[in-house]
């Protein structure tokens, strides 16, 4: 059987792989995993929050259902942030936190993500307890009475958000014009609140959520909508969020992208200059282009790479302490302000480098060149037999000889899928097409 935890939590079509039963006995096991009776003076409670995709509704009700029937109190916070979730974890000293939401994937799926105390995400030793634990909560002993868990509303809960959003930003933005597109997600209220509290002009676009729409040809995964509204209304700037907003890609005044990688060199380099890099060391994947290593190098910047995925790199920040990591897919994580990825802050770091500068954001992402990048997918039938094959190996080597240094190589097991992805990164796009649809063609005979 497979491991139910992927990389971001439990994800799956609702109502089909991800059913109110999982989510009632998950939230049954979390409460009995992370609350050990009689550790605490007061009642266990857990945050919970939600995107606004319709099944999320359900699935909130489910959770929360198993938790107050396992003698937690949870929190409902309603359509919020991710990062929101996993800040008011640590705001409110709940005992864990919930966030019910598929992030970036289409609106039939969806996904629960748990935060330990102070908002962390959890361990795999963690998960492994808990999905464990779903198998005998039936059994276990039931509270009765005045023990039985109860369900709080938070009216509080976005403006203690915002409160910490402000504080992280030193600058007034006023005179900044930017496009938000908030992928008809959880940070549709938030995101703009956010941005003109702290002084700038904001035009909202896809903002209006009906339950249905949510990252539906909008947020970071389609980002052509957002440079034609940069473009038509003059703005300095565009950010776009995902579903859940843990997320932040930007276009400049140009519309041209910045992503994740250049988002991160822009703070690096100016956290560097003011001695807040710690240790002077930027995290990021192994998915992170060469152009930022190359600009990371010369910037005097150490730059340490990590498995896919964002948990990885968070516990490569707790482990050394580090003050700033990320990935390419627009995943920042800043520790001394959040315990997550957060889109907003995101946004708003971002955009005072812009108002402090007095520089245009083109010019800013300009310290560092993106290589083209070539990634194919290619489906096999054991994708971890396939990457250790001796023909692929080879081809591998053959294409890394070819690069000659200017150039590099990666391939990977899919996280999910029984997939092989292939990426290279050369000089010009016809070379790192070439060179990955070759060893492509290779992975797909050692997979046949």
């Amino acid at each position: 059987m497979s491991r139910l935890f992927g990389t971001d939590g439990v994800r799956g079509r609702a109502n089909d792989e991800l059913t109110a039963e999982l989510a009632l006995r998950l939230a049954a096991a979390t409460a009995e995993v992370l609350h050990t009776p009689g550790s605490d003076s007061d009642r266990p409670v857990a945050v919970v929050g939600r995107d606004p995709r319709a099944s999320s509704e359900f699935l909130e009700a489910a959770v929360c259902a198993g938790l107050a029937a396992h003698g937690v109190d949870a929190i409902r916070l309603g359509v919020v942030p991710t990062p929101t979730v996993a800040f008011l974890t640590a705001d409110y000293d709940a005992t864990f936190g919930v966030m019910i939401s598929a992030s970036h994937n289409p609106m039939p799926d969806n996904g629960i993500k748990i935060f330990g105390p102070g908002g962390h995400k959890l361990d795999d030793e963690v998960e492994n307890r808990i999905e464990a634990a779903m198998t005998t909560v039936e059994t276990v002993p039931r509270p009765t009475g005045a023990d039985i868990g109860r369900l709080r509303e938070a009216p509080d809960s976005a403006q203690r958000y915002l409160d910490h959003l402000a504080e992280q930003v030193d600058i007034d933005l006023s005179g900044l014009t930017v496009v938000v597109d908030c992928a008809n997600g959880a940070a549709s209220q938030l995101g703009p609140q956010a941005y003109r509290a702290a002084g700038a002009t904001v035009i909202p676009i896809f903002a209006d959520p009906d339950g249905l729409n949510i990252n539906d040809a909008c947020g970071s995964t389609h980002m052509e909508k957002l440079t034609a509204a940069v473009l038509e209304h003059g703005a300095d700037l565009g950010l776009a969020h995902d579903g859940d907003a843990d997320r932040c890609l930007a276009v400049d005044a140009d519309g041209n992208l910045v992503d994740g990688d250049m988002i991160m060199a822009v703070l690096a380099t100016a956290m560097a200059e003011k001695g807040n890099l710690a240790d002077g060391v930027l995290v990021a994947t192994v998915m992170s282009n060469l152009g930022l290593h190359l600009a990371m190098e010369k910037a005097g910047i150490e730059l340490r790479t990590t498995a896919v995925g964002d948990r990885y790199v968070l516990e490569e920040l707790r482990r050394g302490g580090y003050a700033l990591g990320g990935e390419q897919s627009g995943h920042i994580v800043v520790p001394a302000a959040g315990t997550t990825g957060d889109g907003i802050l995101t946004g708003l770091l971002l955009m005072e480098q812009l108002a402090s500068t007095r520089q245009s954001l083109a010019c800013l992402a300009s310290i560092m060149t993106v290589l083209p990048q070539e990634l194919i997918n290619v489906r096999v039938a054991d994708k971890h037999a396939v990457a250790q094959a001796e023909t692929v190996r080879d081809a591998v080597t053959a294409a890394e000889a070819e690069l000659a240094g200017q150039g590099r190589v990666l391939l990977r097991p899919s996280g999910t899928e029984q997939l092989v992805r292939v990426m290279v990164e050369a000089p010009t796009a016809d070379a790192a097409h070439g060179i990955a649809a070759r060893i492509a063609d290779v992975v797909a005979g050692a997979g046949a």
